[in-house]
């Protein structure tokens, strides 16, 4: 792993270059898409790039990975690097990729730094980098090949054209889709929790990537579905590839999609799962608590839902249906502003203090980064172990380094 020599310089500069990280991704960013500019047209999210969580997420995952050699030096970090990579493929990121990146981000460290980036910084961070670069270009290597063999296309482009043939609204700002595959191929394999990527040509031509979670299993289709993103939900510019989505899509239309990945799947097992969400969150457990009910499973399941109102809240009644099939399953929603009459200590934010969590529990959260960190830290309080939590985070994932 890290060389002994480049980990003290690395230890030595790491609070330097993480203090610069704020100064150091945006002129970065503003280099490589100048010299680049069909990576911002077609690659990356523009909206996440109006919003600056893209560069938050670029930063955190650099400077993880470099902590996590510093504290242990002979292993690798893969639970980090596994995210990262089933995130990359998703989005077909290319090998050559990495060589762009270091050029403009080596430069743009350079130029911030100044003086202080002498002959052997440079080389220890260069080290850093290529070890995680080429740690993540062969992770993404096998996910390619299994997911080209597992529906027969080129590992090179995983992209198949899907068919519409059905679209459900949830709710006024929830859409679902389900989509057959229009190549006559078999569907791909998909784990509950995992999501697709949707390539949609907006009205400027650009060809924009979005991920979108699977939120069933029908038969013979794949379901995933799409809140339509406002200014205040996206922190930024109005999410322009889900209103486009909601806008025009249509049974019938064609699109591009790329097999499931992620690498947040519920294991299969016969101890007790805690299913918590808020929001739209509640699209990846919803596929998971279908897959429990279509298997018959006796486990002992919980199902924790945080959202505004019983309006707001999608995939409610299939939250009863599903609930109701399973022998030993419960489920508790919290309303922040319930209508009607609503149990007062089911009134407000998600709090589990009044919900059992059995020993042995496996625990899969998926909401707003605030829900993530207060059910992540009620979990841990209850006893549940951190490798025993795991998360799924729509976006750039601005928590990286943390227990997953």
């Amino acid at each position: 792993m890290l060389s002994a020599k480049s980990a003290e310089v690395v230890e030595a500069t790491l609070p330097v270059v993480g203090g610069a990280i704020g100064d150091i991704t945006p002129l970065f960013y503003d280099m490589m898409f100048a010299a680049h500019p069909e990576l911002l047209r077609d690659l990356f999210n523009r909206g996440n790039q109006a919003n600056g969580s893209q560069r938050q997420a670029l930063a955190g995952s650099i400077a993880a990975f470099a902590t996590a050699l510093l504290a242990a030096p002979d292993s690798r970090p893969d639970a980090l690097l596994a995210r990262i990579a089933h995130k990359h493929v998703s989005v077909g990121i290319t090998d050559d990729q990495y060589k762009i990146v270091h050029e403009h981000l080596f430069a743009a460290i350079t130029e911030v730094l100044g003086e202080a980036v002498t002959p052997e910084v440079a080389a220890a961070w260069d080290e850093v980098y290529w070890l995680m670069a080429n740690a993540l270009i062969a992770i993404e290597g096998r996910l390619r090949d299994e997911a080209a063999a597992a529906q027969g296309t080129d590992p090179a482009d995983l992209w198949r054209p899907f068919t519409v043939v059905a679209r459900h609204q949830e709710t006024d700002d929830v859409t679902t889709y389900l989509v057959r595959p229009a190549d006559g191929r078999p569907l791909p394999p998909a784990k509950p929790g995992q999501y697709v990527s949707v390539r949609a040509e907006l009205p400027d031509g650009a060809r924009q990537i979005r991920q979108y979670s699977l939120s069933g299993a029908p038969a013979g289709a794949l379901q995933f579905t799409v809140k339509r993103a406002t200014a205040e939900v996206a922190g930024g510019p109005e999410g322009e590839v889900s209103n486009h989505l909601h806008e025009t899509l249509r049974a019938g239309d064609v699109l591009d999609i790329a097999p499931p990945f992620g690498d947040v799947a519920l294991a299969e097992g016969d101890g007790p799962v805690l299913l918590a969400s808020a929001g739209i969150g509640n699209t990846p457990m919803t596929a998971m608590l279908a897959h429990l009910a279509a298997t018959g499973s006796a486990r002992r399941v919980i199902t924790v839902h945080g959202d505004r109102d019983q309006l707001s809240h999608a995939f409610r009644a299939e939250l009863a249906r599903l609930t109701a099939e399973l022998p030993n399953a419960t489920a508790h929603v919290f309303y922040e502003r319930p209508l009607g009459d609503w149990p007062a200590d089911r009134t407000g934010l998600v709090d589990l203090a009044s919900v059992e969590v059995p020993a042995g529990t496996t625990a899969y959260l998926c909401g707003p980064l605030p829900f993530l960190r207060a059910v992540r830290g009620q979990l841990l309080a209850a006893g549940v172990p951190a490798a025993d939590i795991h998360y799924e985070v729509f976006g750039p994932d601005l928590w990286l380094g943390r227990d997953a």
